[in-house]
This record gives structure tokens, sequence and C-alpha cells, in this order.
């Protein structure tokens, strides 16, 4: 018989080759501004956490330029400032990779690792980087409570958790109970904290808390 597949590690590379259009663009703006980071980005926070935050995907000029997540961009002055209030980080977020800024019992990832164009990942993309989020989540032992940051992190989530979205379908707000590697898993949803939602008033500062009280609850239960 057949061996199977090695499980792919919990990070990939930093010149991940798997996604050729992601690969490119990527290559273009090392080009382009040499200075930036202008690679898969890593995880932030802790792997002995107990929660995940799951995001899309490094913005251009955020994540994908100082290589750290949700770092650069106004969707991490919200998120980081928020993780602060309810006692998820230590330091001061200083929007750079070395503000000695770090995360408490929490850590930071994205389903898609790479900055795609237009902040759009195609669907084989999605799917081509899902088995390093399944690994992520498999690392973290103490692993209990989830959030996902928009519909596309949220779904890739529940597969990566082997259920159907179908079955667990996507909503601000929303709770949901999936099994996990290790055990029973809560995955909370938000919409993104992205400038666009928070300047239409489709996500408020005060939903965005509202979720994170209610994630909140579930780690100190």
């Amino acid at each position: 018989m057949p061996k199977p597949a090695p499980a792919s590690p919990p990070e990939a590379p930093k010149d991940c080759p798997l996604c050729p259009r992601l690969h490119g663009f990527i290559a273009a703006n090392r080009l382009a501004h040499p200075d930036w980071f202008n690679g898969a980005v890593p995880s932030f926070g802790e792997a002995s956490g107990r929660l995940l935050i799951v995001g899309l995907a490094p913005g251009l000029q955020g994540a994908n330029r100082t290589g750290r997540p949700f770092t650069g961009d106004y969707a991490g002055d919200l998120l980081y400032s928020t993780l602060d209030k309810f006692g998820l980080s230590t330091g001061t977020f200083k929007a750079r990779p070395d503000d000695g800024l770090k995360l408490k019992d929490a850590m930071i990832t994205n389903a898609v690792r790479c900055v795609p164009p237009e902040n759009k990942p195609t669907g084989a993309e999605i799917l081509t980087c899902r088995p390093f989020l399944i690994s992520r989540i498999g690392a973290m032992p103490k692993l209990k409570v989830l959030l996902a940051l928009g519909r596309i992190a949220h779904d890739s989530t529940v597969r990566a958790l082997g259920g159907k979205p179908s079955a667990n379908v996507f909503g601000h707000a929303r709770r949901h109970v999936l099994e996990g590697p290790n055990g029973p898993l809560i995955l909370h949803d938000s919409y993104h904290c992205s400038r666009y939602n928070t300047n239409t008033g489709r996500l408020t500062e005060e939903m965005f808390h509202n979720v994170f009280a209610g994630m909140r609850k579930d780690l100190d239960g």
C-alpha cells in the first residue's frame, strides 16, 4: 500500500511555491519593495494558547509588509486594541513587528498565508493552503476556542475541522461547536475587522467587543 502523504507543518515556508499566482505576485512585490517581508506570513502568538484567531490572508501593505498578522493596516488597530481590552495581550501595539507586543493564551493565523492580489484568494488557493491551517490547529494542544474573521476564514476553518459550512453557516456573533483533533472546539464568527466594514457600519467596535465577550466567557467557563 502507498504511504500516506506527510502532514504539512503548521507554518508555510516563507517562499512557499504552492500557489503560482500568489508566488508570482509576491515576487513582483519583492522587486518593487525589497525592504518588505514579502512572503508567507507566519502565525503570531502562543502555540500553547487556548484561542486561535483565523483571518483571511495578509494585507499587501499590512502583514505582507511587516511579516506579522494584522500589523500595519487598520484591521490590526481594532483587533489588537480588542485583544488588549480582554486581557489577551501584553505590551503596547505600535503597528510594527518589533514593538514588543505579545499575545497571552492566543494565536493569530490566516486561512491563506500569502498575500493575494486585491485581497481575493481563489478557491484553489484557499484549498491548497488549508493543510497548514489543519496542522496549526492540531499543533495547539490546549485549543478551546476559535474566532473566524469573515466568511472565507469561517468556511476554511469549518472544513479544516472536517465539518460542512452548510451545517455551520457563517453569521456575525454566531457560535458553533465542532469536533477538533483533541476534543470539542467552539467556533465564534465575526465580520472581518477591515476598514471597509467599519467605515460602512457593517461592523462597529461594540459589535466586535461583544463577540470577544462571548469568547471570554467560553475561555473562562
